[in-house]
């Protein structure tokens, strides 16, 4: 009767890395998500700096900017 060597030793397993899916280049969903949201901002604060200039005859003077200032910079969110 023949005898069928059964057990596996260390050296009969071939230990493979399986690839991992690549991810895909570029920034993830939250980081597109937060730029789209920043730059939202940023375009809602350029129309009320252009309104509000146009509203005070579309002068850039240094009492406007410094309105501008104390509107956007400030901490104060009931502007």
């Amino acid at each position: 009767m023949a005898s069928i060597h059964t057990a596996a030793t260390p050296h009969d397993l071939a230990f493979t890395e399986t690839p991992v899916a690549k991810r895909a280049s570029g920034p993830g969903i939250l980081s597109r998500i937060y730029a789209t949201v920043a730059a939202a901002r940023m375009r809602q604060a350029e129309r009320e700096i252009a309104r509000y200039l146009y509203g005070t005859g579309g002068k850039f003077t240094d009492e406007a900017e410094r309105e501008i200032e104390r509107r956007f910079l400030s901490n104060d969110q009931r502007l």
